[in-house]
């Protein structure tokens, strides 16, 4: 089923988009038009929700065992309201350039890779703080302390859906990359959050930051990778994309009541 999804993405083209310039090449294939309103809403809830769960986090759990969980939230915080800034300056409308017209795509690359990464590499940990938390679950006199188990691991299953969403071509850098780049890239986020988990749960600190510095150095870097890709095929495209042939004008219907000739 999914390498049938694979073959339905990659085979499908836009009907409005033409595929040949003007030069006789093929014209880059761009993000399909994306709703600029629910990538706004997306915008406030990749900024709301870690910074709640941030300051539950900081409220309840053990300082000494956060690793490096709160950054990871503040961080994806912070690159929601940039994210935010790339979307709110999307234009197609009179005045608009190259820059204005990936601003949406851009954003959302923003916000997949640079918020939502760095949240799902939070998740595990800090689910494993809150269901250990002294103050949350205070232990009665004579009560038994039940361990959660290989149960700890499931909010950390969130993540594979967001490999199929990137690996399947829903996500941004699919227009961006090859789909081998666009594979490597994703496997080792995945990779690099499960070794960050990893250490973070032998309480190896300084190997979970070495981890988490990596893939953030990694998603900043493909990040300004793609914006610039996307501003020069919008480039490309523009420069080469054949006019739409004017339709032929409308003959004029005669008045109601006019006697015709």
């Amino acid at each position: 089923m999914i390498l049938n999804i694979f073959r339905l993405r990659e085979n499908k083209v836009s009907k409005d988009r033409p595929r040949i310039g003007i030069d006789g090449l093929a014209l880059p294939i761009l993000p399909p038009e994306r709703d600029a309103r629910v990538w706004a809403r997306m915008v406030r809830v990749m900024f709301f929700t870690p910074g709640f769960v941030a300051l539950l986090l900081i409220k309840a759990g053990e300082p000494a065992s956060f690793g490096i969980a709160v950054e990871l939230l503040i961080l994806s915080c912070a690159t929601a309201v940039v994210a935010g800034l790339f979307v709110g300056s999307q234009s197609d409308g009179a005045g608009a350039d190259h820059s204005s017209r990936v601003s949406l795509w851009s954003g959302s690359l923003v916000l997949e890779l640079m918020s939502v990464v760095p949240f799902l590499c939070a998740v595990p940990p800090l689910f494993h703080e809150l269901a250990h938390s002294k103050l949350l679950h205070a232990a009665a006199p004579g009560a038994i302390d039940v361990t959660l188990g290989a149960s700890e691991l499931l909010p950390a299953m969130a993540v594979l859906p967001f490999m199929l969403y990137q690996l399947a071509g829903f996500g941004t850098l699919h227009y961006i990359v090859s789909k081998t780049t666009n594979m490597i890239i994703n496997l080792a986020a995945l990779g690099l959050i499960i070794a960050a988990y990893v250490a973070n749960r032998l309480a190896s600190y300084d190997h979970e930051r070495m981890l988490v510095g990596l893939l953030v150095v990694i998603m900043a870097t493909t990040v300004f990778y793609g914006v610039l890709k996307l501003k020069r095929m919008q480039e490309t495209y523009d420069a080469n994309c054949p006019l739409k042939e004017p339709s032929p004008p409308k003959e004029a219907k005669p008045a109601e009541g006019a006697k015709v000739a």
